[in-house]
């Protein structure tokens, strides 16, 4: 009855495959979608954390129930995701369920793994970055230079909605990749987006919508996607969404199996920037060539895929004639189940499903271009080695002529060697054959600056990346890593990532130069000093990186630490790597502490420790976006805590509000209330114009 509203209702949960049967009380359970919440058979979101915080179900917290009414085979939105991951694309998994509601038969869903900050965090190891969903709107257009511009709306809400760091809400990266795209020329984009983008992986994405006939997606109908910062690369990362329009399913009277390969975008005067930046550069172009071709070739051919859809759709048939909701929207019957496998039925299904996919085959050989395609090179990492350590280099590498690895290195500005790296499982490259290439160099015995870059024999003059990878072999200083505030009673002031109130500690680095912190450890006892490995993340000079102090290290991130901080009082200390035999960097031993109340070095990495009255996790142990020596009386705001909406004062107000770091966001002149829908969970700071301030909490 309420379909549009989005509520989400306490329920209870049980999944059985035949093998287990469990039971989950008190998840959330909402209807989703955008129009296709006005259909008959609904798609709904299961929630684990919604009602009971930080819970997960066999390591997921969002369950995606979708109803795939528009499609009369059940399949399509499976076999596009399937092609995805097949490619090697981080995409998310899918499986065909039965759904009951109260034990009322509800019909054949697909199950679509939900895009969020425990997705990102299976797929590139981390979730601190930020990660946007993009909606109808999310052309990937130029404005200006202010990364605000970026968070324009449509109906529904931001067109690129920020659904990790939202208290930050910082588009700046957006606003940048935005702007390479519009002013990098053809002949310095490659190294340009290099720095930015992941654009290796987004041309197998962009083979595979083109393929499959993804038009409701970025390239036609600029929508349905997501970007996400990978902050170990630096790079954004596409990751494709909602693909139940393909193989041939059509609102707008596209032929999309003949549809050429490279004008394959919107057209008419919209721009699909990002594809056609790619399309004008000839490396770029090739590469895509070379992954149709081998989608074309090598992993979707007709004969593989239609050995799965026969298997797929054997599975399900019986189901679909019994599902009660499978006619509602369309009429399809039994029959049009059948024949949607075989031939077009009219109206919005314009091919049949394997017929799409031997046209989509035929039209993509004849339109293919030539193609010499230079070695393809990703995901370039090393490990951080000190002195009398070996230098382990690893990236993943395509090469069409089956070339010899190398990577270039130079030791303090001259050439050292060309190290050759192999792909068989004993080099540091992971399993043989997976196209991941290892090598490692021998111990330094002194302070050595390196650079390196990857190249193939079939092309040693195009070398990845463009600017060489720098690794500094430092001595053994103790690094000026400073325990530097930390919170050990949070009830109701800040959360994590899962929306958990958990302890908290921040580290600040001292030092003049970055520090990383993957062979460093933290504990909250002398005697244990490994209890807990900080994560593979390089802390740059003067910043802060907030580690979760909750017991949840390894199921909720690198982040969440695998102890917890006593109110009463307990000791935390970081140590240095094991070879060092753990010596201490840095510690503190407190006393009893308040709840919602940090406390801190004065100022950062200081010796004089204070409770705080303004809390900065993640920033500077100070102030000064506040204003200092305000009154201490407050007036006030109601309802406190708030939960959206607005709040409201006891009389008209001029009002400023601050984050809890003292960032300014909001200044309202003779008002009684203020909006906060769009505020993160977490404390904020009101004050007035005669200088009286309330704390406002919201949750």
């Amino acid at each position: 009855d309420n379909a549009f509203e989005e509520k989400e209702y306490i329920a209870n949960f049980t999944f059985s495959d035949g093998y287990i049967s469990e039971s989950v009380e008190n998840i959330g359970f909402r209807i989703k979608g955008n129009t296709s919440v006005s259909s008959q058979k609904k798609s709904f979101r299961i929630s684990f954390n919604s009602f009971e915080s930080g819970r997960k179900f066999y390591g997921v917290e969002k369950m995606n129930l979708n109803g795939e009414h528009n499609d009369p085979s059940v399949i399509r939105a499976k076999l596009a995701m399937d092609l995805y991951r097949e490619m090697g694309v981080p995409a998310p998994r899918t499986n065909h369920y039965l759904l009951y509601i109260n034990d009322e038969f509800y019909g054949v869903y697909i199950n679509v793994e939900h895009i969020d900050e425990v997705f990102v965090k299976s797929r590139f190891g981390n979730n601190n970055g930020n990660l946007y969903k993009c909606s109808y709107g999310a052309d990937l257009a130029y404005s200006d230079d202010n990364p605000d511009s970026y968070k324009i709306e449509n109906s529904s809400g931001r067109i690129y909605e920020l659904k990790i760091n939202k208290f930050a809400d910082d588009y700046t990266d957006l606003r940048d990749f935005i702007k390479i795209l519009e002013e990098a020329d053809n002949s310095s984009l490659r190294c340009a987006l290099d720095t930015i983008f992941n654009v290796q992986q987004y041309l197998k994405i962009m083979a595979v919508d083109i393929f499959v006939g993804h038009w409701d997606g970025y390239l036609y109908n600029k929508n349905n996607y997501y970007l996400y910062h990978n902050n170990v690369t630096g790079k954004i990362e596409f990751i494709p969404y909602d693909v139940d329009n393909t193989f041939g399913v059509d609102w707008s009277g596209v032929s999309w199996a003949e549809r050429n390969l490279y004008n394959w975008s919107q057209g008419g005067g919209e721009s699909r920037k990002l594809y056609e930046r790619l399309m004008e550069v000839d490396k770029f172009r090739n590469q895509f060539s070379f992954y149709m071709d081998k989608l074309i070739n090598e992993v979707a051919t007709s004969e593989i895929l239609f050995e799965k859809i026969d298997i797929i759709k054997d599975g399900i048939r019986p189901f679909v004639e019994l599902d009660p909701y499978y006619a509602l929207d369309y009429g399809f019957t039994l029959q049009d189940f059948d024949d949607s496998y075989t031939e077009a039925l009219g109206e919005h299904v314009k091919y049949g499903l394997k017929p799409y996919i031997s046209q989509r085959i035929a039209s993509a050989e004849a339109q293919l271009e030539e193609y010499s395609m230079n070695p393809i090179v990703n995901y370039v990492q090393n490990n951080h080695p000190r002195l009398y350590e070996e230098l382990v280099i690893k990236a993943f590498v395509e090469d069409s002529e089956s070339g010899n690895v190398f990577a270039e290195v130079f030791v303090d500005g001259d050439f050292y060697a060309d190290v050759m790296m192999y792909d068989d499982g004993v080099h540091n490259d992971g399993e043989a054959g997976d196209l991941f290439y290892g090598c490692s160099l021998e111990p330094f015995l002194t302070v050595t600056n390196i650079e390196y870059q990857i190249y193939s024999s079939s092309a040693p003059s195009q070398k990845y990346p463009c600017k060489p990878i720098k690794v500094s072999i430092a001595e053994d200083d103790s690094p000026e890593l400073y325990i530097n505030e930390f919170m050990a009673s949070n009830s109701e002031y800040i959360t994590d990532e899962y929306g958990e109130y958990d302890d908290w500690f921040e580290i600040f680095n001292g030092d003049d130069h970055a520090i990383w912190l993957g062979d460093k450890y933290a504990s909250d006892h002398f005697d244990n000093p490994d209890k807990f490995k900080l994560p593979d993340f390089m802390l740059e000079s003067g910043s802060h990186v907030v580690i979760w102090a909750d017991e949840d290290g390894g199921d909720q991130g690198e982040f969440h630490a695998s102890f917890k901080l006593k109110k009463s009082g307990e000791q935390i200390a970081l140590f240095d790597r094991e070879s060092l035999e753990f010596p201490v960097i840095d510690s503190y031993i407190y006393s009893e502490q308040t709840t919602d109340i940090s406390f801190g070095r004065l100022p950062d990495g200081g010796s004089n420790w204070s409770f705080m009255d303004i809390i900065t996790p993640g920033s500077r142990n100070t102030a000064e976006g506040i204003p200092e020596n305000i009154a201490d009386n407050s007036f006030v705001v109601y309802p406190n805590p708030a939960s959206g909406g607005f709040v409201y004062f006891n009389e008209y107000q001029d009002v400023t509000l601050y984050s809890s770091i003292g960032q300014l966001l909001l200044k309202v002149e003779n008002t009684r209330k203020i909006d906060v829908s769009q505020l993160s969970s977490g404390l904020y700071i009101i004050i007035n114009a005669e200088g009286r301030r309330s704390k406002l909490i919201v949750r």
